[in-house]
């Protein structure tokens, strides 16, 4: 299809959902959710802190992972409405996807977008936010998504997507913000990434020979114009490694103005974050090639707040052993510390870890652990990160027995209901910190987080946390 034929459907398109947006809709309840003014949080149109705290929804009984709008269950959405209600709920991040919203290009879903609707109607009966992410592969994708995420033609119908969308639910105040995407990553190796590396060298260098020079190599071993990815088997700390990284960084920018501002252009007032991945902060990294590249400090100025997830992988799969424990709470807060340095809002968006009963990943190697024992962990990360996260979103309400990692046993209630112990402590909590912002911590003396090093060097990172958790004296 010619670019002018584009440009008139997706205009049609366009206008047509325009004629659905807020005037389609009776008012919603909740007050629309703002940065506050000072940006140590939230607050809400008439003036009150806020402070989300809630869960990531899915539902057990759709298949991993999970089906939640090709199988969307009104009446049991509804009830799990009051359920999280009745626990203190007041924020629900939940994952839109390419096979109910994005099955073209070009528009989105009618059938997904009437789903959606619906859950926007229950949310704000039950007086909860909905915290939508951008569209990804839980529900499968079609040939057009699954190529190089990060080029010039997917990100033009990220575009299309966010436009429209945003013109939709222009103004519902039971929206909190837009997550453009589950924990994002600029991978290795790309079309659209060789394109930008070679482009960015030559503009950097502006020769060969000052090429050769910076990565103090002979000239024959430049291929200017045409230079390779570093090997990702075996890195090395490097002149040419900081410069790829720092390339692929400038790639997640791209991404991430492109999309917002899309959302902007159709609802200024709109928040707009990323749910990063705790790669995007390289205190541990599985390899250097698994930095995300969405470092905070240059997403912050494009971003409304930010996001991180955690999950306790300091020294492998933690069984919530006492050493155990503390170094992982020094690296969850460590890493917190980091994204809050931008000056924005954090929002620990997907956090927590399993129990009540024995996983069956990892052939079943993993000890069975008490909901109790969830319970402490869960509590004392909330506890270790108040003062720098303004919010915090359990990974799961169910339990999910289906799943193939440890979301099998990380909810606040078993798969058929029961409350675990962690529900009651999040209840607790929900009480004490939904109504107030947490006072931000005192500056401190605590180790910086050495970047450039640490994204070329993975000692580097490892070292800063021993120093992090010395000078904290988390565990002490």
């Amino acid at each position: 299809m010619s670019s002018s034929k584009n440009k008139i459907v997706f205009s049609v398109v366009l206008l047509g959902l325009s004629a659905c947006t807020w005037s389609a809709f009776a008012a919603d309840r909740l007050p629309k959710v703002r940065v506050a003014p000072d940006k140590s949080g939230f607050v809400t149109a008439d003036g009150k802190p806020f402070v989300p705290f809630g869960v990531n929804y899915f539902r057990p009984g759709t298949g991993w992972a999970p089906q939640l709008w090709k199988k969307f269950d009104a009446e049991a959405t509804k009830r799990d409405f009051q359920i999280m209600r009745e626990l203190g709920v007041n924020c629900v991040r939940v994952f839109l996807s390419y096979g109910s919203f994005m099955t073209r290009p070009d528009a989105i879903d009618a059938e997904g977008l009437a789903k959606f609707d619906k859950f926007l109607e229950m949310a704000d009966e039950a007086g909860i936010y909905v915290h939508p992410t951008g569209p990804d592969h839980w529900e499968g994708a079609p040939g057009w998504a699954t190529r190089d995420r990060m080029s010039d033609e997917h990100m033009q119908a990220l575009e299309k997507f966010w436009t429209q969308l945003a013109a939709r639910y222009r103004d519902r105040s039971v929206l909190f913000a837009y997550d453009l995407l589950n924990e994002p990553s600029v991978p290795w190796t790309s079309e659209s990434l060789q394109k930008r590396w070679n482009s960015w060298l030559q503009s950097e260098y502006k020769s060969p020979e000052a090429l050769a020079e910076a990565w103090n190599v002979p000239k024959d071993q430049i291929h200017w114009g045409n230079e390779a990815a570093p090997d990702p088997s075996n890195l090395r700390a490097s002149r040419k490694l900081l410069d790829y990284q720092r390339v692929r960084e400038s790639l997640a920018d791209e991404w991430t103005r492109r999309q917002t501002q899309a959302i902007k252009q159709s609802d200024p007032d709109s928040l707009v974050t990323v749910g990063c991945i705790q790669w995007a902060v390289p205190v541990i990294l599985p390899g250097l090639q698994h930095y995300a590249a969405f470092r905070p400090e240059r997403q912050a100025p494009l971003l409304d707040f930010m996001e991180i997830h955690f999950y306790p992988l300091a020294n492998g799969f933690f069984e919530y052993t006492p050493e155990g424990e503390a170094q992982n709470l020094a690296y969850l807060q460590s890493v917190v510390r980091e994204v809050a340095a931008c000056g924005k809002p954090v929002v620990l968006a997907e956090f927590g870890w399993y129990g009540g009963g024995k996983l069956t990943i990892d052939g079943g190697r993993h000890p069975e652990k008490s909901d109790e024992e969830q319970a402490r962990w869960c509590r004392r990360a909330v506890e270790e990160t108040t003062g720098l996260a303004t919010g915090w979103l359990n990974w799961g309400l169910y339990d999910h027995p289906e799943s193939q990692d440890v979301t099998q046993l990380t909810g606040l209630l078993t798969s058929n209901g029961t409350p675990k112990a962690w529900a009651r402590e999040f209840k607790k909590l929900a009480s004490r910190l939904s109504q107030q912002t947490p006072a931000k911590l005192p500056a401190d003396n605590l180790p910086k987080l050495d970047w450039d090093r640490s994204i070329v060097d993975q000692k580097a990172g490892r070292e800063f946390l021993e120093a992090y958790r010395q000078a904290a004296r988390i565990g002490k």
